[in-house]
């Protein structure tokens, strides 16, 4: 797997104070050797497919999870999304769920979110690689360090952003945001283990869409 830092050209250069850090180069070296070694997941040139998707003027509005999915086919590099023709997982069916309650939009077909990504909504898992079928198995790692670096950007350099922080993980890493500035809505995870306890009926995406309008910015069509 080649670790050239292959990345959407402004991200590339608002964390260019990354990639030298002893975190990062100890990062890219441990997963060549993952990457060689084992069923990783998503496939290499995915890492980044968030960043890539959604450069870094573009983002209107962050997601945050936690990591990806470990099962065969399932990851794209975006959180929560699936390739097409794969059946949703437990939380992307919840969080179509509240969609189509909040919003009205139909239930989609495909659990690709790449169409929010293109609209400017930042897919970001924590940690963005797995082993297959060993869920968390790469963090602690220093993906954590390195997205923490990418929200801190996100936060500092742009303004009226939204971030949509589902559970008590993302809820802490994005704990240093100013409210002030930015739009952040929290709610329990949409996993079923949590969904009834406050995900359902949290209106986060009417939230969002009327955040953008009231500041001029074109809403996100969920």
């Amino acid at each position: 797997m080649n670790m050239n830092i292959r990345i959407e050209e402004s991200w590339k250069r608002e964390l260019a104070a990354e990639w030298g850090k002893d975190y990062f180069v100890n990062l890219t070296q441990w997963l060549r050797g993952e990457y060689s070694t084992k069923q990783i997941f998503p496939p290499g040139k995915q890492i980044f497919a968030a960043f890539d998707t959604t450069p870094f003027n573009d983002v209107k509005v962050v997601i945050l999870g936690q990591d990806p999915y470990h099962d065969v086919g399932q990851a794209n590099g975006l959180c929560f999304s699936v390739n097409d023709g794969i059946p949703f997982p437990p939380s992307l069916h919840n969080i179509f769920k509240e969609v189509h309650d909040d919003t009205g939009a139909p239930i989609p077909a495909s659990g690709n979110l790449e169409r929010w990504a293109q609209q400017g909504v930042l897919l970001l898992n924590a940690t963005l690689t797995v082993e297959a079928h060993r869920a968390g198995s790469h963090q602690n790692r220093g993906w954590e360090e390195f997205t923490d670096a990418a929200i801190a950007r996100l936060a500092a350099e742009r303004e009226h952003l939204v971030f949509i922080l589902w559970g008590s993980y993302a809820i802490k890493k994005g704990a240093f945001i100013n409210r002030m500035k930015h739009l952040v809505l929290t709610s329990p995870h949409p996993s079923p283990l949590s969904a009834y306890r406050g995900f359902f009926g949290n209106h986060h995406f009417s939230q969002a869409n009327a955040y953008l309008a009231k500041h001029g910015i074109e809403p996100i069509n969920w």
